[in-house]
């Protein structure tokens, strides 16, 4: 699937939520269990921290947004983890397994880069599978799994996380 990938506006909160939504009533790919409004989103973008990222794939055929990613700084009361993004990506349901995710996380990882990120941090729910070897295949590593970490509908599901340096250099050397 061919998409270009830019910067998300305001304009595109309808859209995201509703992509947000689809895997959020999925109950099984995201740690969110409430459903996301427009006007939620609108004001995530709005209030994205300076050193945020948030870009959206939109179908060339279509012009519909696809899929997402988001990166922010791990921790805003402190400077020492200055060089670590936690990132984050959706894809459409009906879009996935087709490239989204990939051209989404070239961009991302550049974008990153260029903010000073040297690090990646994301946590995954260990019954996605999906999410897990997509961010496997991009090279992130599984440091520790914490044990019914989430609940949902009464059930525990345990949480893993998972890291990527953004330099090769740095992934090797750590592998």
């Amino acid at each position: 699937m061919t998409v270009d990938i830019r910067n998300a506006v305001e304009a595109d909160a309808e859209a995201i939520a509703a992509i947000w939504n689809q895997i959020i009533q999925a109950a099984r790919y995201s740690a969110l269990d409430t459903p996301l409004t427009e006007q939620t989103q609108r004001q995530f973008l709005s209030d994205l921290p300076e050193r945020g990222i948030f870009i959206v794939a939109e179908n060339r055929e279509d012009q519909r947004l696809a899929g997402f990613q988001s990166l922010e700084p791990f921790a805003a009361y402190t400077h020492a983890f200055d060089h670590v993004a936690v990132i984050g990506t959706c894809v459409d349901l009906s879009l996935r397994r087709r490239g989204v995710g990939k051209q989404l996380s070239q961009v991302g990882f550049a974008k990153a880069r260029e903010m000073g990120y040297e690090k990646l941090f994301t946590y995954v729910r260990a019954d996605n599978h999906g999410g897990l070897n997509f961010y496997g295949g991009l090279g992130f590593r599984v440091v520790g799994t914490a044990k019914r970490h989430g609940k949902f509908s009464g059930k525990y599901v345990d949480s893993v996380f998972l890291e990527r340096f953004l330099s090769d250099r740095d992934s090797k050397a750590d592998a």
